[in-house]
């Protein structure tokens, strides 16, 4: 499928709001999910809602950065192995750990342990079903996320994962589309992975490079994948959101009220 061209980092954004990537120097893909229309025009706040790669490796600066925006709360996707290999602390911040185990490198490497040679393609049909994944087996985690998302401490916060791209894509496209942001334009966020994000160095693995790339980035076919399963399964996001993470319609007029703009 033809990737959606990708919009500007102040992509949808009045030009004098703030930028939507916060350069730092131990996390490429911290971002602001504010300044996105949702729900009856009204736009999402900026600075209350911030995705992410992880954050093991920001400097003191970095957390100064944090502290300035009043990043209050910090919600880890990674699995148990990848936090403990990466564990961190945020003064101030509240951490909160919502295990989703990552399945689509082990799984790669049982294809490769049985002999078989992995090519994109089969790197595609492997992100496409770890995303079919977050959809059913991962539910839970995200309704947890909701639940955050309403509590009473109400106070700015940060998802993230190991690189910011499947898991929280998938995490922030769920938050977006339920306060009122068109689909299309979930996907322009999504996507801005693509643009920002720095892969470590010395992280790859010894798969062919084809199927690295395929790893690294994010690409519509993956998210697609969840969302048309949303669709075909649950009735679409709305039903979704409801029946599975409990976030009705009057959950969502309160996430409208707090995250956008009145």
């Amino acid at each position: 499928m033809p990737h959606t061209p990708l919009p500007p980092l102040t992509d949808l954004a009045d030009a004098t709001a703030p930028a939507r990537s916060v350069p730092l120097a131990g996390a490429s893909n911290f971002r602001d999910l504010g300044g996105y229309q949702g729900r009856d025009g009204r736009t999402v706040k900026w600075r209350r809602l911030f995705r992410s790669d992880h954050l093991a490796a920001l400097t003191p600066q970095d957390q100064d950065t944090l502290a300035r925006l009043g990043v209050a709360r910090s919600i880890d996707f990674r699995g148990q192995a990848e936090s403990a290999a990466h564990a961190y602390r945020l003064p101030g911040v509240d951490y909160r750990h919502l295990v989703i185990e990552p399945t689509v490198i082990q799984r790669a490497l049982e294809l490769q342990r049985a002999g078989q040679h992995l090519t994109a393609q089969d790197a595609v049909a492997l992100m496409q079903a770890t995303y079919r994944g977050f959809v059913r087996e991962s539910a839970p985690r995200f309704a947890e996320l909701f639940r955050l998302l309403l509590d009473a401490q109400d106070a700015p916060l940060v998802f993230h994962c190991t690189a910011g791209k499947d898991r929280t894509g998938f995490a922030a496209a769920l938050i977006l589309h339920a306060l009122g942001v068109p689909r299309a334009v979930v996907m322009h966020d999504y996507l801005l992975t693509n643009t920002l994000y720095r892969r470590p160095a010395g992280l790859g693995g010894h798969a062919p490079d084809e199927v690295l790339a395929v790893l690294w980035r994010v690409q519509e076919d993956f998210l697609e994948a969840a969302l048309h399963l949303v669709d075909g399964e649950y009735g679409g996001m709305d039903t979704y959101l409801a029946d599975v993470l409990g976030v009705d319609a009057a959950a969502q007029r309160e996430l409208a009220a707090r995250y956008l703009q009145p």
